[in-house]
């Protein structure tokens, strides 16, 4: 007697919590990377690069949580909203949320005593009929809007380890080890390995080439410090801000 293979194919649960981290990642190492290359660029001391770059990670990695805390529950309140408004309607109006679910699955293929057997078997259960009314007349999906708290979270803490790489090379010259443009380079060079990673990283979960994911989060995140060098370097040069050390 053969034994059946079955196939299981892995989806995405909580979606919501891999996008922040991507975002966090992202948008962490980035912000980092503008502000060293941007005063890196105006030859100002090392101490004034690191406090910089720490005060705007950790004030980034706040405002991104407080923003992903809000949205989230934004979007937990209106699904929230949706499933009173829809328990009412199929408590009070059954017929007509029956024939919304009949509508739906004629769209589907289902005729005669197969949509009857679909649509009875839908409807004895008020949990799964709420639920398919949700999913398929709203498009809803019930499990990967997430927490606030843990979506503000997973947001911050991904802003942070982004936002700490681009600075590490600047505690190196504070040893005495090597010069501020070596640190540049390497802060360079750590946002465009990692950033070309975690962009990979997404490109592949999307179903999407992950090398074409990877090389466009890296690319922009280069753009960033170069586009934060040349204004830091020129503020410099026209004496706007004073270098030291």
């Amino acid at each position: 007697m053969s034994k059946e293979k079955f196939h299981v194919e892995p989806h995405i649960k909580e979606s919501n919590y891999i996008r922040d981290i991507v975002f966090g990642f992202g948008d962490g190492i980035n912000t980092s990377l503008g502000i060293v290359a941007g005063i890196g660029g105006a030859s100002i001391g090392v101490d004034i690069v690191i406090l910089a770059a720490l005060i705007g990670m950790f004030t980034g990695a706040k405002a991104m949580a407080v923003q992903n805390y809000l949205a989230v529950k934004s979007q937990r309140e209106i699904l929230e909203s949706e499933i009173k408004r829809e328990e009412y309607e199929i408590e009070h109006y059954p017929n007509v949320e029956r024939e919304e679910i009949e509508q739906i699955y004629k769209s589907k293929g289902f005729l005669g005593t197969d949509l009857d057997m679909v649509v009875n078997k839908i409807i004895s259960n008020k949990q799964v009929w709420l639920k398919t009314m949700l999913t398929e007349e709203l498009g809803l999906n019930l499990e990967i809007i997430g927490s606030p708290i843990k979506g503000a979270l997973v947001m911050f803490v991904s802003f942070l380890i982004g936002g700490i790489l681009p600075i590490v090379p600047y505690f190196i010259v504070k040893a005495g080890l090597i010069t501020n443009f070596a640190a540049l380079m390497i802060a360079i060079s750590m946002s465009l390995t990692f950033s070309f990673l975690i962009g990979a990283v997404k490109g592949k979960m999307a179903k999407k080439s992950w090398w074409k994911g990877g090389l466009e989060m890296s690319l922009l995140g280069t753009g960033i410090a170069l586009v934060g060098y040349g204004i830091g370097s020129e503020l410099g040069n026209l004496g706007i801000v004073n270098p030291a050390g």
